[in-house]
């Protein structure tokens, strides 16, 4: 992992949310306040205890500025189609602590068995908060993509560290191309920044309103 910079992370998250106050409102207002150092304990001392290493510092620090996101009602868009505001990541969610590890011990079985072989991981990015099937892991390697629809699959880390991955987030927003990160592009829809493949849309009703950044 590229070496810990608190600074350049914090630089790279607050210019993301600042983009989000002023360009997609509703998935600003859905992050949620810097992490209680209580929560962080809890997760990090069950992560110690099953696993016997700690969280990654850069993840703490991160959830010393958001400690996660949430989904909020857009009542007056219902009969549209859910817009998920939290989901302002390329790769979903901002998990909160007890969510990052979740798919994590949930490799274990209640005999202790690790059925994903010691790997040294904790997921901060998740599809979904209450499934977290898919997303981003962090290991000391970086951050790469898992899953676990038919079995645990890791690929290789993609991005060195947080800070570079929120630094790639901006630059597609900002500046673009709009398809630096991967075939889903970034766009607005109600409030909310969503991305999606324009030739598989996946907000089925909302797509007509969904509008590409650049």
């Amino acid at each position: 992992m590229d070496a810990e910079d608190p600074a350049r992370t914090s630089d790279a998250w607050r210019e993301l949310t600042e983009w989000l106050r002023t360009h997609a409102p509703n998935s600003y207002a859905s992050v949620l306040p810097p992490a209680p150092g209580t929560e962080i304990a809890a997760a990090r001392s069950r992560l110690q205890e099953y696993c016997s290493y700690a969280i990654p510092s850069e993840l703490v620090g991160l959830w010393a500025l958001a400690g996660g996101t949430r989904q909020i009602d857009l009542d007056e868009y219902d009969e549209e189609g859910e817009v998920a505001s939290g989901r302002f990541l390329p790769h979903g969610l901002l998990l909160t602590p007890g969510q990052s590890i979740r798919p994590r011990l949930a490799g274990f079985d209640r005999h202790g068995k690790d059925y994903w072989e010691g790997a040294r991981w904790v997921a901060p990015f998740g599809n979904y908060a209450e499934a977290t099937d898919a997303g981003l892991y962090l290991s000391d390697e970086g951050l790469g993509e898992w899953t676990s629809f038919e079995g645990m699959f890791m690929t290789e880390p993609r991005y060195p560290s947080i800070a570079a991955y929120v630094e790639a987030v901006v630059r597609t927003i900002t500046r673009g191309p709009a398809d630096l990160m991967g075939a889903q592009v970034p766009g607005v829809v109600y409030g909310c920044l969503v991305w999606q493949d324009p030739r598989q849309p996946r907000l089925d009703e909302t797509h007509a309103d969904w509008r590409p950044v650049h």
